[in-house]
Formats: structure tokens, C-alpha cells, sequence
């Protein structure tokens, strides 16, 4: 099993972003907002979900703490993801709560599964279901379900055409002992909304009933 404080980005600034992450989240942060990261830290997630510290945004609120997640197998990543936990010590009145989750999520799919009418929806029940099936209650929910296709041309004509799902959405986690939501709880949902998405095959016997998206098409190498 991985931890989901996971490995610091490759990519160029990853450590300073890993730093910024690191103050949202120090001393001088509610205890409650502390808590509520040091949860997602130790959370411990399915083998083929690679988690890791991202540059948090700075406006939205005034603490705030960021992952990014891929989906994996073996050599190839199936989906992706980003999950922001922002709090308010003063309360937001949109967000009807001192915490908010963002998330986006998106994965290439089968042209065929791309174009069915329905998906929309399902995509979005599946978020909905993944917080149920935890019994993790939230409010406020809001966000988009978006396809997109690109076609290749000129230099690029060999690239076979793509169709991608992008879930974007916020929630309101409720907030438990000590105003502290579930965020360990809330973790794992969004993981089992990435692995639907991912079109992995259920995590074990109790999630028997979700049913995946299919594998994209060729997925991208690593």
C-alpha cells in the first residue's frame, strides 16, 4: 500500500510547491486544519494510486493543502487527479461550513463510451456514490462533467483521435469532533471515484457492485 503523502513532484519548483504545502499546513495553522492534513497524510491507499504534495492555491481561502494523484499500471497511467482541502477558520458562507474539498479528475476514454448521452451523469454519480458508500455526508455539492475530443493534423495525422472525461467539483465535508471533518474518509471516496474513472476492477469483494469505466484507449506511457 502507498501513503498518500507520497513522493515530492518531478517536475521543476516540485520541492519549493512540496514547501508551500508544508507551511499551509504548519504551527501557525488552526489545529483543526492540522489535523484534518495530518489525516490525509497517513491515509494509506490501493498499490496502483501514486500520491504526492502540490502547490496548494493561495487565494481561495486562507489555509490550504493540495495532492495529486495518478493512476497507474505498470508502466502507464490510466487517470489523474488533484484534490484541494481549503478552510476558513472564519466560516464561508457559500461553502455553509469552515471546510471545502476541490477536486478535478479526468481520463481518456473509448470514443464509443465518450459519446454515450448518459455519461455525464454516471460520471457524477459516481462521485455522489463514492462519498455514500463511505457514509461521509457533505453539503453544498456543485461541479461540471466535461467530454472533449482532439483530432490530429499536419504532423500530428498519425495520432489516433481522443476523447477525454474531466469531473470538476466541490463539496463540503461535514465537520466532526473538535470541527475536524473526515478527511481520511473523504480521501479515500475521491480514490475510488479515480479507480472508477481508471477502469480498475473493484478493490475487493464489498465493492463487487461499482461499475468501472472501460480502460482508455492506449494508455499514456509514463
Amino acid at each position: 500500500m502507498a501513503a498518500a503523502q507520497g513522493r515530492l513532484s518531478d517536475g521543476a519548483g516540485g520541492m519549493d510547491d512540496a514547501k508551500e504545502g508544508e507551511r499551509n499546513a504548519g504551527d501557525d495553522a488552526p489545529p483543526a486544519f492540522r489535523a484534518a492534513v495530518d489525516a490525509l497524510r497517513a491515509a494509506r491507499l490501493r498499490p496502483q494510486i501514486e500520491m504526492e504534495t502540490t502547490r496548494a492555491p493561495q487565494r481561495l481561502a486562507p489555509f490550504a493543502y493540495a495532492l495529486e494523484a495518478t493512476v497507474v499500471d505498470g508502466d502507464q497511467d490510466l487517470a489523474d487527479g488533484r484534490l484541494v482541502l481549503l478552510h476558513d477558520p472564519d466560516g464561508h458562507d457559500a461553502w455553509r461550513g469552515t471546510f471545502r474539498l476541490v477536486t478535478l479528475v479526468r481520463a481518456e476514454l473509448e470514443a464509443e463510451m465518450a459519446a454515450d448521452p448518459l455519461l455525464p451523469d454516471v460520471c457524477w454519480s459516481w462521485l455522489t456514490g463514492a462519498l455514500q458508500a463511505r457514509g461521509l455526508a457533505c453539503g453544498e455539492p456543485s461541479g461540471t462533467v466535461t467530454r472533449a475530443g482532439s483530432h490530429y493534423f499536419g504532423g500530428l495525422s498519425e495520432r489516433p483521435s481522443t476523447s477525454q472525461i474531466e469531473i470538476r467539483a466541490s463539496w463540503t465535508p461535514r465537520e466532526g469532533l473538535g470541527g475536524v471533518p473526515d478527511t481520511a474518509g473523504h480521501l479515500a471516496s475521491w480514490c475510488d471515484l479515480l479507480a472508477q474513472v481508471a477502469g480498475l476492477p473493484p478493490a475487493g469483494p464489498g465493492d463487487a457492485s461499482v461499475v468501472t469505466l472501460p480502460q482508455r484507449r492506449g494508455p499514456q506511457s509514463r
